[in-house]
């Protein structure tokens, strides 16, 4: 009996946004049902496998950006429960953060991630994969495991904003029959639309409004300890790892996988060290961290990323300043950008209606770097503290209160806009 009653505890426990919300009470009848079982089945699927499981429509689209790489975006087109009807209805793009995918918008299930709630609310939901990370890791030419040979990850972010979001929302508008979409970015997801709607300011009318959740432009207040230290070396770090043949960063494998269920499951002793490596990655907050998820977690994250992309935040770190990528000489320099250094981005072309949700907590997006981008961007509405003190990074995506604190705000927002009743002339600043 007493068994039985821990069992019903601990479910009840995890049933706070993890991805078995739904299902909770017919578990917590049955005495033989292990929700662990359960969350190690979610961490082997893949996004694809892992949302038609609880039943959501999902369409896979492939898609080759003008330099090469193999993009691939996932896209659930209605709800299961509410507004489960085929048809038009407004699109939201959604754009993952470093090291992750279009997992960080389901990984929490049916209820809690954003994108399931988006799909229930009546939202055509489209999510990108950024080039290089597991579900665009190839290209048409290139071997992202090619030995002694790193010419499929010589790319930042810079490329990403540049040609891979331009090509994923062209193609999700077209898909969609829709004119302009919604945009929802987490940490490089922000970053990546600011460096389109500044080198390509045409985009910026195919965009209603643009949602920053966790805002990374500017970094000169970092204060993750790893990203200092990296800021030190910055460029050193890639020639460094080229000269060896690496070009990746922390790709999704199954040692990462194995941690998971190994050292990271419930009633580990290990399991706390993975909660604070965690917390060193994105900012302490106990509160918001599910430890029972884990395991899903890490079937999911990391998800790969160029080691040019760390670099370039390294970068902004110690130059203070939000700028293109640096490639160390004038002369690659000057063939880049005709110029000795490489150019500013131009956050006034920026005229995307945009919303920027920031946290006080947050190490990477550092409240003064929040205020100095929202005051450079060319048509900023409003900034919106998430109301938590210690709410943090990783919070945005995987924080247990993300629903009530974040999402359901933002989708008001959207409908604001989508309906054309929210007035740029008051800038909100909470």
């Amino acid at each position: 009996m007493l068994q039985k009653a821990l069992l019903v505890l601990c479910i009840v426990v995890a049933a706070k946004c993890s991805p078995h919300a739904d299902i909770l009470e017919e578990l917590a009848k049955n005495s033989n049902t292990r929700i662990v079982d359960n969350i190690l089945e979610d961490a082997a699927l893949d996004v694809p496998e892992l949302v038609r499981k609880y039943g959501y429509p999902l369409e896979v689209h492939t898609l080759t950006t003008e330099d090469g790489y193999i993009l691939e975006m996932h896209r659930i087109p209605h709800g299961r429960d509410n507004n489960n009807v085929p048809g038009p209805r407004p699109v939201v793009f959604l754009m993952h953060g470093l090291l992750s995918s279009s997992a960080d918008w389901v990984v929490k299930g049916p209820g809690c991630a954003f994108g399931y709630i988006l799909a229930e609310e009546g939202f055509d939901v489209w999510m990108g994969n950024a080039r290089g990370n597991y579900y665009s890791r190839k290209h048409v030419r290139l071997n992202p495991d090619a030995l002694l040979s790193t010419a499929f990850w010589q790319f930042s972010w810079d490329e990403i904003g540049n040609i891979d979001l331009p090509t994923m929302i062209d193609y999700a508008l077209e898909k969609s029959g829709r004119d302009r979409l919604h945009y929802v970015g987490h940490s490089q997801g922000t970053t990546a639309f600011f460096v389109m709607a500044s080198l390509r300011p045409e985009y910026n009318a195919k965009i209603i409004s643009m949602h920053a959740f966790a805002p990374v432009a500017y970094m000169a207040n970092n204060r993750n300890p790893l990203f200092l230290l990296l800021a030190r070396h910055a460029n050193n770090i890639e020639l460094a790892l080229s000269l060896i043949g690496i070009g990746e960063f922390l790709p999704n494998n199954q040692v990462m996988s194995w941690a998971g269920q190994t050292l990271c499951m419930d009633e580990t002793v290990t399991q706390a060290l993975c909660s604070n490596i965690l917390f060193l990655l994105g900012g302490w907050n106990q509160d918001q961290h599910n430890a029972t998820l884990l395991p899903l977690k890490l079937g999911h994250t990391p998800a790969g990323a160029s080691s040019r992309q760390i670099v370039h935040y390294a970068q902004g770190i110690s130059g203070k300043e939000f700028r293109r990528y640096d490639h160390g000489g004038i002369i690659s320099n000057r063939r880049a950008y005709g110029s000795r250094r490489p150019p500013r981005y131009d956050l006034s072309r920026v005229t995307t209606p945009v919303f920027l949700h920031y946290s006080a907590h947050d190490p990477f997006a550092h409240v003064n770097d929040v205020n100095r981008l929202f005051h450079e961007l060319g048509r900023p509405i409003g900034r919106f503290r998430v109301p938590m003190p210690r709410f943090s990074h990783l919070d945005f995506i995987w924080g247990i209160d993300a629903k009530d604190l974040l999402y359901f705000r933002t989708i008001n927002l959207i409908r604001s806009m989508e309906a054309n009743t929210f007035s740029d002339d008051v800038m909100i600043d909470e």
